[in-house]
């Protein structure tokens, strides 16, 4: 295994287009949720010049405007250019009803353990969580930089700090390492787009990201930049508007943003857009809650948990732990101790991270809150999974 090596990890501000669509996918399941917290609901989205494009199945249990569901994401996260608006954009929808089952229609809070072992997935799907102690959040560090970078960019538009930025931009963080530990800043890079009437020249660009993004965000930091880190702004000259207009979106199609940096594995498939009766999404959260308390535990430095399900079972048919040559005890002992404490089947999820009921309990909606800036590692949101009150049990 490597032990000194350069890893880069990017992020994306909540103007990208892919994290348009997975705002807008996640905004629609909220809204179900929040009328019916056991709406079943899978929505896809896709967007381009001008137009917006909504896929989605469902149940016929709720009432939701998927138009203007959209248009609210949109207006909200700041598209207000001629070429692609809230208002003005064509908004086109595939709905399908679903046929109503009583599979997913149980109480999770009055289950008791031989029920919640009655009910099964009703998808197949390998799924990872991953921690390590290079930051507070047990976060790896080049994806929690990439990601402050690409909020505080969408911050000083947000402020009228720098008025003429556009929502859409990007971020990515190269970071050394020596011995697998973070050592110095490789380099920085941060692309930002700009309305075409206000926009300043280049140099005027790179000075103002310099002085009210980078310098900021790394002011608290334990690594900074140094001398030789290399540092690059809209490298390729002045990028006009951005956004749709310039490249489309798809729902899920920006997973290692949304989990490790691809630090760590991550599954195939997208988080946002689906219930929480699907596996698929809600085993990423279970497995990451199972890796951040072994590393919060002190049980390694580096922790990687791999739940494996198959459709009409209900507890994943492999779970798999790898420590990376840094666990105190084998990985083997490790997963017995998970296996024992956790409870890895989707009822037993669904109940212990409340996840139908979230929506309503969260103002302004929960799973659009984690379609940008990554589903897990989050400091700024209360999330059930990123607790580490399972620490006492290794």
């Amino acid at each position: 295994m490597k032990k000194d090596f350069m890893f880069t990890s990017e992020s994306v501000t909540e103007g990208h287009p892919d994290k348009l669509c997975d705002q807008i996918s996640d905004a629609i399941v909220d809204r179900f949720l929040q009328q019916d917290p056991y709406a079943r609901v899978i929505t896809e989205c896709a967007v381009s010049k001008g137009i917006v494009f909504i896929a989605a199945r469902f149940e016929p249990n709720a009432n939701v405007d998927f138009t203007n569901t959209a248009r609210h994401v949109i207006d909200s996260v700041g598209y207000e250019q001629s070429d692609f608006n809230g208002k003005n954009c064509s908004i086109l929808t595939s709905l399908t009803e679903l046929h109503r089952e009583q599979s997913h229609l149980f109480d999770e809070k009055s289950l008791s353990d031989q029920e919640i072992e009655k009910i099964t997935v009703n998808n197949q799907a390998t799924v990872f969580g991953f921690a390590c102690n290079q930051t507070d959040s047990l976060m790896p560090l080049p994806i929690w930089l990439a990601h402050k970078l690409a909020r505080e960019l969408s911050q000083v538009k947000r402020q009228k700090i720098l008025p003429y930025l556009t929502p859409d931009g990007k971020t990515q963080v190269g970071v050394e390492y020596k011995n697998r530990r973070p050592d110095r800043i490789h380099s920085i890079t941060v692309i930002a787009s700009q309305n075409k009437p206000s926009k300043p020249d280049l140099q005027q660009l790179q000075d103002d990201i310099r002085e009210t993004v980078i310098y900021p965000v790394f002011q608290n930091e334990d690594i900074k930049p140094d001398e030789r880190t290399r540092i690059f702004i809209n490298p390729d000259g002045p990028l006009i508007v951005g956004g749709p207009a310039v490249h489309a979106g798809l729902t899920g199609r920006k997973n290692a943003i949304d989990t490790y940096g691809e630090y760590s594995k991550h599954s195939g498939s997208a988080l946002s857009g689906k219930d929480p009766i699907r596996i698929d999404r809600i085993g990423a959260y279970a497995a990451r809650y199972a890796a951040k308390n072994i590393v919060a535990a002190k049980l390694a430095q580096e922790c990687e948990v791999q739940l494996s399900y198959s459709i009409g079972l209900s507890r994943p048919v492999s779970v798999q732990v790898e420590t990376f040559g840094t666990g105190k005890i084998p990985d083997e002992e490790i997963t017995t101790i998970l296996e024992k404490n956790f409870d890895f089947r989707l009822a037993g999820i669904i109940k212990q991270f409340n996840l139908r009921f979230l929506p309503s309990l969260t103002k302004g909606g929960f799973y659009r809150k984690l379609a940008a800036y990554g589903h897990v590692g989050r400091i700024d949101i209360d999330l059930p999974w990123e607790k580490v009150d399972k620490v006492g049990v290794f």
